[in-house]
């Protein structure tokens, strides 16, 4: 068998887009064993064609934050 090189980041990277898939974490889980902000590992959600879990109970969590800190 061949050895297999991995960077410790890649490493990190495919064990977060495993549990992500999984839906064992959630995309700001992932992202942070990741080493990466959200919009990078969404990012690599996309070239990797990986949808993004994102439901009504997401939006509608994201909208109540944005009406707590007045943003909308």
């Amino acid at each position: 068998m061949k050895n297999i090189r991995i960077t410790q980041e890649e490493a990190n990277l495919d064990f977060a887009l495993g549990l992500f898939i999984d839906n064992k974490a959630t995309l700001g889980q992932a992202a942070i064993i990741a080493n990466l902000t959200q919009a990078k590992f969404m990012k690599e959600l996309g070239k990797r064609k990986i949808p993004i879990h994102y439901g009504i109970d997401e939006f509608n969590k994201d909208v109540e934050t944005l009406k707590k800190h007045n943003l909308i």
